[in-house]
């Protein structure tokens, strides 16, 4: 009985020192692992991998907004835009009169939402397209519409698009027809001649996208020839590795395009090519981006003078910034881009759309106080109803918004290079994947994290008694001061700070652990736009709550000029909204942190947080309204105020997540 005993002991101590837990640096994780496709040599591993498009089940309010969109406009836009008709469309017909970046815009995002959901209807919806992006390969290896100048010079930015869409669709069903589409339009590049070659404005600036699908074939065949089209993609396109510009300053192409360098990088392993993405990502914000929300006020386009937080970004830009992190932090595995990443998830990107995804805006702003369809010209660098939430608020946001949501639910779960996994952000799913030497594992993550400080991750998927040893990454926010971590309720022996944490165990079904990052309330102030502050609990941007009137209106009568609907489309279920304040807005903030109240709510019975009444995280705050400080002619919130300027008595008043406000007031002038 006492050999048993000793033996028992000696047992539990041999499982409990098999567990190691530390703080690593993402370099240091080698490429040991071959469950999941990564970089082929010469170029460098990532150190951490995508999942296949359907490994992950979101849930919470992920899952919810997916939910929304499959029944609003990413779900029905085929239905109701011209751009999307079957009839005549370029993507469908050679020859055809409509179609070019729409199609692949939409497809990208409504694909992969029909993978993580697994509609039937949309994925018949989906198979329809993409056998016609294939069946579209010509014998010369051109695919797709043939876009030419007079020149004959072929315009080839739709078609790095439709790259991403084949990617994904072969990571869902492995069908090698993509393969060799994908190789022969390559090879058609190769020999296009260079003085034609990504010319055009968009290609020009955007030849990144081309360049990351080249390196994605080359990891599944090895062809060294794709190398060489590696280099020619990178001579060809606009220069993002100035020191101290940027090739153009659109919106889009600088949160899509910043990340090019970083992507040759994998090529040449310049250490000055990822130097370049860092530098374009601060000098932008740097010039631009003194506002909340992970962004930076350009509107189309940034323009010198023009930095107050009522500049706004479009709806593509958000998405557009939160692809690149989520590419980025893959790539690198660099706390910047995981926190960026969340950063326009929470604050910015949902209230660039109603509550039902029925109707979104192209412009949206840290300080926003009306949202109409009227021209807000020359304060915002845009002509036209820009502001007001319609269905057919531009071509490019129309369509291309589906993919932010899919991508990062995507995102949530990570393999990581040496056989394990990882969660650098966080949200309610279940993923299941292969870890060590091929075992496949579940990670049911259970939180209503960012409203939330505990996240519950639990292993499963394994054989009865099975055991398998892994490392599992976990990203410590750098907003989080006093962060706990327990195994199967054990404190672990590290010490913990913001970084990637390793824990090194030998995993059995139902093994927990449990994450409890402690939120306090912070503030951040914006030295260049008058120091006006922002105050945030954990990673969520606060605003000023408020009231908010909508106002519907017939959608065919607000749109922009180039807005076509498709023939037999009922408008009337597609309605426009402005939404207009009904509450005062014009307030400085009072700075004191230790006055401020958090109340905790309930969470929502619906699991959507981002609205008015929902939202499961307000602050009571105190503020003064600033005389003067009133909207301009064209409905826009002055810039912000001088500090002299005379503020009245003060007064309570409530802050709601930025995320969660349509009309907001995010950057406060300060008040002592």
């Amino acid at each position: 009985m006492k050999i048993k005993t000793a033996f028992l002991l000696f047992f539990i101590a041999i499982t409990v020192s098999a567990q190691t837990a530390k703080m690593v640096k993402a370099r240091s994780i080698e490429a040991t692992q071959t469950n999941y496709i990564n970089n082929k040599a010469p170029l460098p591993a990532n150190p951490f991998l995508k999942l296949p498009v359907n490994a992950i089940t979101p849930r919470g309010w992920v899952g919810e907004i997916l939910q929304r969109q499959k029944n609003g406009l990413s779900g029905n836009l085929g239905e109701i835009s011209d751009w999307l008709d079957k009839k005549g469309n370029a993507w469908l017909e050679p020859g055809g009169s409509h179609g070019w970046e729409e199609v692949p815009y939409w497809l990208r995002g409504y694909s992969n939402l029909a993978y993580i959901l697994g509609d039937k209807a949309m994925l018949d919806e989906t198979k329809f397209w993409i056998e016609a992006i294939i069946k579209s390969a010509q014998p010369d290896g051109y695919f797709g519409p043939v876009n030419e100048d007079k020149n004959g010079r072929r315009e080839l930015w739709a078609n790095m698009l439709a790259l991403q869409i084949l990617q994904d669709y072969y990571d869902y069903c492995g069908d090698e027809r993509v393969l060799s589409v994908m190789k022969g339009y390559f090879q058609w590049e190769m020999q296009y001649p260079k003085e034609k070659f990504l010319r055009d404005y968009w290609e020009n600036s955007r030849g990144g996208d081309n360049l990351l699908s080249v390196i994605w074939l080359y990891n599944r065949t090895g062809e060294s020839w794709l190398l060489d089209l590696c280099h020619k993609i990178h001579q060809c396109t606009a220069n993002w590795m100035q020191e101290s510009g940027l090739p153009n300053w659109h919106n889009v192409n600088v949160a899509e395009c910043f990340r090019e360098p970083a992507e040759y990088f994998l090529i040449t392993k310049d250490p000055a090519a990822l130097k370049a993405t860092y530098n374009n990502y601060s000098l932008i914000r740097r010039i631009y981006g003194q506002v909340p929300g992970g962004m930076f006020g350009s509107d189309e386009n940034c323009r010198h003078g023009y930095i107050d937080p009522r500049q706004g970004t479009e709806t593509c830009g958000f998405v557009e910034q939160m692809l690149s992190d989520e590419i980025l932090m893959a790539q690198t595995g660099d706390l910047l881009w995981m926190e960026n990443l969340e950063d326009v998830a929470f604050n910015s990107y949902p209230a660039s759309m109603t509550e039902d995804m029925r109707a979104l805006r192209y412009l949206t702003c840290p300080n926003m106080v009306q949202s109409d369809s009227r021209n807000h010209n020359p304060g915002v660098d845009n002509s036209g109803p820009f502001f007001s939430m319609n269905p057919f608020s531009s071509r490019c946001c129309q369509h291309n918004h589906a993919m932010g949501w899919p991508y990062y639910s995507q995102n949530l779960v990570l393999a990581s290079a040496d056989g394990g996994a990882a969660c650098l952000i966080y949200a309610d799913c279940k993923a299941t994947l292969k870890v060590a030497d091929g075992q496949t594992v579940t990670i049911d993550e259970q939180t209503h994290y960012p409203f939330s400080e505990d996240i519950l991750l639990t292993i499963g998927g394994l054989k009865k008694n099975q055991t398998v040893s892994f490392p599992l990454y976990l990203r410590i926010p750098t907003w989080t001061k006093g962060a706990h971590v327990t195994v199967n309720g054990k404190t672990i022996d590290c010490q913990i700070h913001s970084g990637l944490l390793q824990i090194q165990n030998e995993w059995k079904n139902g093994d927990e652990v449990k994450l409890f990052f402690p939120m306090r309330l912070t503030k951040r102030v914006w030295a260049l736009n008058k120091n006006s502050v922002s105050i945030n609990y954990g990673p969520i941007t606060m605003s000023l709550q408020i009231k908010e009137r909508y106002e519907q209106k017939d959608s065919r009568k607000t749109a922009i000029g180039d807005s076509h609907w498709q023939e037999g489309a009922d408008a009337s279920k597609w309605p426009t909204f402005e939404i207009y304040a009904d509450s005062p807005w014009n307030y400085a903030l009072v700075e004191n942190l230790h006055g401020m109240k958090i109340e905790k709510r309930p969470w929502p019975e619906n699991n959507y947080p981002f609205n008015h009444e929902n939202a499961p995280i307000r602050i009571k705050a105190k503020g003064a309204r600033v005389e003067g400080w009133e909207q301009d002619a064209t409905g826009l919130c002055q810039i912000l105020p001088d500090v002299r300027a005379k503020r009245g008595k003060v007064e309570e008043i409530t802050l709601i997540p930025m995320g969660a406000a349509r009309l907001r007031i995010s950057a406060f002038p300060p008040m002592r």
